[in-house]
C-alpha cells in the first residue's frame, strides 16, 4: 500500500475522544437531558477528579446521588451512562474517580488502603452533600462493583442517617474463588516488608470479558483510554481480600434502606454478594433484585433491553424512597 494512502486511514483507527464518538461535549450531554461538569477536588491524599450530572429541565431536583466506579475503571467512557440515567430521573449525580483510577491522584489501580481510598472520595461527597443546594435533600451513595465495597465503608464512615438509601449494582463483598489471590503469592511478596505492595505481578484473570455481554459494547469499553489493563498489584489483591471479609462481619450494621442488584451470570462478583447483604444486614427497608442470565455490567454491559429493566428497577426504588422523605419535587 503506498506511504499517502496508510496515512489517510490512519485517523480511523485512532481512538475517539469519548464513547459516542467526536461530538462535542456539551452538544451530547445537552442531547441527553443533562448539563455535565468537571473539576478537581483537593484532599490531603491527593486530588480527586470529579463529575457532575444535573437535569437539564427541572430546576428543582429530587435528591442526590454519589456514585462510585468500578475497579480499573473511571467515571467517564461507559460508566456516565449510569449517572446521566439519573440525571435525567430528576437526581443531582455526583462522582469521583477513585485515587489511583481515571484522572484522580495516585499509582495506578493501586489500593493498597480502601480505607483511605473510600474515604478520600467520602470526603468529596459530604462536601456536595452539605452544601446550600443540596443539605437538605435526600441523598444515596451507589457503588459497582469494587466501587460496592468502596461504598460500603463510605457507609461505614459516615454520621448516622447521613444517608437516605444505598444502591449497589453487582458489588463485590464476596470473592469468587477463581478470582481470589494466591496464598503463596501474598506470603512471598510479604516477606518483602512491603517492598513489593505496589508492584503488578499477580495473576490476570481479564475481567473485562467476563463483565460485559453485548459485543459491541466491549468493543467501546475495550477501547477506554483510562481503563487499567496491567496486572493486579500485590497491595490491591490483599487488601480487596481483607475489606472483603471485613465487610462480611459488618454487615449486621447496615441499617439504611438500600437496594442491590446482581447477574446469575456474573462472572466478576459472586451473586453472593447481594444475598449476604440482603441476609445480614439490620435494614428494614431492604431490597434484592437476581436477574436470570445477566452478567456483571448490568447497565454498561447488557443489551439495552435488559439494561432498561435493571434501570426501571433502581429507578422506582429510588424515586420510592424520596416520595417517603416528603421531597417537595414532583
Amino acid at each position: 500500500m503506498p506511504p499517502k494512502e496508510q496515512e489517510a486511514e490512519a485517523p480511523q483507527s485512532e481512538t475517539p475522544p469519548n464513547f459516542w464518538g467526536y461530538m462535542p461535549e456539551e452538544e451530547y450531554y445537552s442531547s441527553q437531558g443533562v448539563r455535565n461538569a468537571k473539576s478537581y477536588f483537593d484532599t490531603p491524599n491527593g486530588k480527586l477528579f470529579t463529575q457532575s450530572f444535573l437535569p437539564l429541565d427541572q430546576p428543582n431536583v429530587k435528591g442526590t446521588v454519589f456514585m462510585t466506579h468500578g475497579y480499573g475503571s473511571d467515571t467517564g467512557w461507559l460508566f456516565q451512562k449510569i449517572c446521566i440515567n439519573f440525571a435525567t430521573w430528576g437526581y443531582a449525580v455526583f462522582a469521583a474517580d477513585l485515587l489511583g483510577h481515571g484522572r484522580s491522584d495516585g499509582i495506578r489501580c493501586y489500593l493498597g488502603d480502601m480505607e483511605k481510598v473510600a474515604a478520600t472520595s467520602l470526603s468529596f461527597f459530604l462536601h456536595v452533600r452539605r452544601s446550600d443546594p443540596y443539605k437538605d435533600l435526600p441523598a444515596f451513595l451507589f457503588g459497582e462493583s469494587m466501587g460496592g465495597a468502596a461504598t460500603m465503608l463510605m457507609y461505614f464512615q459516615s454520621e448516622p442517617n447521613t444517608w437516605t438509601g444505598l444502591i449497589f449494582s453487582a458489588p463485590l463483598f464476596v470473592i469468587p474463588e477463581n478470582m481470589k489471590p494466591s496464598k503463596l503469592h501474598l506470603f512471598v511478596y510479604g516477606l518483602l516488608f512491603g517492598l513489593a505492595d505496589t508492584w503488578a505481578v499477580m495473576p490476570d484473570n481479564k475481567m473485562v470479558g467476563k463483565a460485559i455481554k453485548d459485543p459491541e459494547k466491549l468493543k467501546i469499553i475495550a477501547s477506554n483510554p483510562r481503563r487499567y489493563t496491567g496486572p493486579p498489584r500485590v497491595g490491591t489483591m490483599r487488601e480487596i481480600a481483607r475489606v472483603c471479609q471485613y465487610i462480611q462481619d459488618n454487615l449486621s450494621r447496615v441499617t439504611a434502606p438500600f437496594l442491590t442488584v446482581h447477574g446469575t451470570a456474573d462472572g466478576v462478583t459472586c451473586p453472593s454478594s447481594s444475598k449476604l447483604l440482603y441476609e445480614k444486614a439490620s435494614s428494614e427497608d431492604k431490597s434484592l433484585k437476581i436477574y436470570d442470565g445477566m452478567y456483571h455490567s448490568l447497565i454498561q454491559g447488557e443489551p439495552d433491553e435488559c439494561a432498561n429493566i435493571v434501570l426501571k428497577d433502581m429507578r422506582e426504588w429510588i424515586d420510592a424512597r424520596v416520595q417517603r422523605c416528603g421531597s417537595n419535587s414532583k
